[in-house]
């Protein structure tokens, strides 16, 4: 993952000499750390109202994470304006692109829960503005992110098949955040056309995203069966296949909480239905994925797996699950849902102090790594044929 860094310092007079040097390989996989920190406070607020943590907590975490936001848009802004040469370079390297899918999803997660866990603080009316700003800004950014990294990665990049990683989901996953976290605006809209067409605006960017998640998850798999495991840097990116699993759950259930009144009935109705018969079976996956991934994660730290960025991949794909299975059991009524959201929401909590405390340790120290990990296989023990003929 790319970090802060000095660079050399410039002769005075020169025009690199008014450059802020330690932005120079500031790049866009920062905005994880403000992803993460906002669906602490979302789901948190997603929680059953009996479990769910104290809202002046909830809202401590959400200015958080606003705070995080701003500081890192101000020096990204000021990346691009004195460093284009470094800014470009990002976006052309495979490694690093994909990332640009996380500005979006950090824009919708801080405004979403501005709704929910920063209410309090902000007020109705300034809430309602602030998600309005960041949820059309981060939409805007997630559908070009979208279109321009694929776009970059089949005509500029140059990509070998042992490459593929779950970080090339990030920026197809950023319009499924915009799909779960719009709804919350419909009633804010007047009644008719403005209020159907953002909700069903939201279930076209479901399936924008999911048919696009859909067609890369094989290349993903096909390459962890071929080329055998991550390096130990990028295990934790597996977390990141939850992301588009739990956050498709929930939007089907924010759909569905919002469409009556709003589309005609029967498709309101049909709306309901599809989120269960959706939702039910996705979280099952999620929760194999999830333990595959945690073995995955488990073996890693046996072989002496280090702290990184890449390990704020265990935040915001579970505060995702966390949201999913509180709409799953708000739907069937089902009590073991809100037991798994509790319990997903600790393993979050949990992942998220992890994070948070490495990423400042590194910070102080300036130890967390230059450039982000490469996608280079593990090599494999040889295989030996035995006198009998078998391989072992």
């Amino acid at each position: 993952m790319v970090t802060p860094a000095l660079c050399p310092p410039a002769a005075p007079g020169h025009p690199a000499a008014v450059r802020v040097p330690r932005v120079r390989h500031l790049g866009p996989n920062w905005y994880s750390a403000v992803m993460g920190t906002a669906a602490l406070a979302g789901a948190g607020a997603a929680l059953p109202a009996h479990i769910r943590p104290p809202q002046p907590v909830l809202a401590a975490v959400w200015a958080l994470s606003l705070v995080l936001l701003t500081a890192l848009l101000a020096a990204r802004a000021l990346h691009w304006t004195h460093h284009r040469d470094q800014a470009r370079a990002h976006l052309l390297d495979p490694a690093t692109a994909p990332f640009y899918g996380c500005l979006s999803m950090a824009l919708l997660a801080v405004g979403g829960a501005a709704l929910t866990a920063g209410r309090g603080l902000l007020g109705t009316g300034t809430a309602v503005a602030l998600d309005a700003v960041l949820f059309t800004s981060g939409t805007a950014v997630g559908l070009a992110a979208a279109v321009a990294v694929p776009y970059l990665m089949v005509v500029r990049h140059r990509i070998e098949p042992e490459q593929a990683t779950p970080v090339w989901l990030l920026p197809l996953v950023a319009p499924m955040v915009s799909a779960a976290l719009g709804p919350a605006l419909v009633p804010h809209l007047p009644p008719g056309q403005p209020r159907a067409t953002l909700l069903l605006g939201c279930f076209a960017l479901f399936g924008l995203s999911l048919l696009a998640t859909l067609l890369m998850l094989p290349l993903i798999l096909a390459r962890l069966l071929l080329a055998g495991p991550l390096p130990l840097a990028l295990t934790p990116t597996l977390f990141l296949v939850l992301g588009p699993l739990g956050q498709s759950t929930t939007a089907t259930g924010a759909v569905a909480d919002l469409a009556p009144g709003v589309v005609p009935e029967p498709y309101a109705h049909g709306l309901t239905v599809f989120a269960v018969l959706y939702g039910v079976p996705v979280m099952g996956f999620a929760l194999l994925w999830l333990a595959f991934a945690a073995a995955q994660v488990v073996r890693a730290r046996r072989r002496g797996m280090g702290f990184s960025l890449t390990w704020w991949a265990f935040t915001f794909p579970v505060g995702t699950c966390v949201t999913g299975a509180a709409s799953l059991a708000r739907h069937t009524g089902l009590a073991a849902y809100a037991v798994l959201a509790v319990g997903l929401y600790v393993l979050l909590l949990a992942a998220w102090t992890a994070a948070a405390s490495g990423t400042l340790r590194g910070l102080l120290s300036g130890r967390l790594p230059a450039a982000p990990p490469r996608a280079r296989p593990e090599p494999r023990p040889a295989r030996v044929r035995t006198r009998s003929g078998a391989v072992r």
